[in-house]
C-alpha cells in the first residue's frame, strides 16, 4: 500500500523551510508582460471612472476650448 505524499517532504523544520523558500523563488511573481495583474485591474478601474467624471464636471465652454486645442494640435502636427 502506498504512503501519503507527505513522505516526500523533509521532517526537519529547517529543511522544510528551505524547500518552501526554493519553491517560492522559482514561481514568477508577475505576468510575462512585467506588470502585476492586480495593479493593472485597479488602474483600469480608476481610468474608466475618471473620464466620465471629468466629462460631467466640465462646462460646455470648457469642452469647446479643449476640443479647439486638440484640433489645433492635430493640424499643427500635419504641417
Amino acid at each position: 500500500m502506498l504512503r501519503r505524499s507527505s513522505k516526500n517532504k523533509p521532517h526537519d523544520l529547517n529543511l522544510l523551510a528551505a524547500s518552501m523558500v526554493d519553491e517560492e523563488a522559482q514561481a514568477p511573481a508577475v505576468e510575462v508582460g512585467g506588470k502585476n495583474p492586480h495593479a493593472v485591474a485597479l488602474g483600469r478601474l480608476g481610468g474608466r471612472k475618471g473620464g466620465a467624471a471629468r466629462a460631467r464636471k466640465l462646462t460646455a465652454e470648457q469642452r469647446r476650448e479643449i476640443a479647439a486645442r486638440a484640433a489645433a494640435a492635430r493640424w499643427h502636427k500635419s504641417e
